[in-house]
């Protein structure tokens, strides 16, 4: 348990993890909830450092049913999904709170938008650089490197940091 870089704690069998506990992985990602032999197995939720969460059934480590629920408390649907689609392309803040004047930009679901680091761009769970390849979380702890695929998918689609706009100050 913790030779792999996680900590546990909870009830064990035997040197498994065993019954109702916690375990945090070095990701900083918390599954709290039912174990058997050392896996995930029964009601539990993976607890993620973006804020989001995963309520599931697990069965031998893998979920048989489960709900991902954003930081900001979207809930995710694989059908039916009515979110930022082809027809509704406002941030979730944005059905809950209502569109901000014509003349003001929303860039992201937050509002204000998280200041990119320079060289950077913001990839919806924190900042990707490119020349190393690493994802950060938004307070910069390391969630993991980009394969090839995902490289590609950040370059092509997510918000840079030289795409921030500057607005005017009149002097004074």
């Amino acid at each position: 348990m913790e030779a792999a870089g996680g900590r546990y704690s909870g009830g064990s069998v035997r040197g498994r993890m065993e019954g109702e506990g916690s375990y945090t992985l070095p990701t900083g990602t918390e599954y709290r909830g039912a174990l058997k032999d050392g896996m995930f197995h029964g009601e539990g939720e993976l607890l993620f450092p973006n804020g989001g969460r995963y309520r599931a059934v697990w069965h031998r480590g893998v979920p048989t049913q489960g709900k991902y629920t954003f930081a900001d408390g979207l809930e995710y649907k694989d059908k039916k999904w009515h979110y930022c689609d082809g027809y509704d392309r406002r941030f979730y803040t944005e059905i809950c709170s209502g569109l901000k004047p014509a003349e003001v930009s929303q860039l992201t679901n937050l509002d204000p938008p998280k200041k990119i680091p320079e060289g950077c761009y913001d990839c919806g769970e924190g900042f990707y650089n490119p020349e190393t390849r690493v994802i950060v979380d938004y307070k910069l702890r390391f969630l993991r490197n980009a394969d090839d695929d995902e490289h590609e998918w950040i370059v092509r689609t997510c918000r840079k940091a030289w795409d921030e706009t500057i607005e005017h100050k009149p002097k004074a």
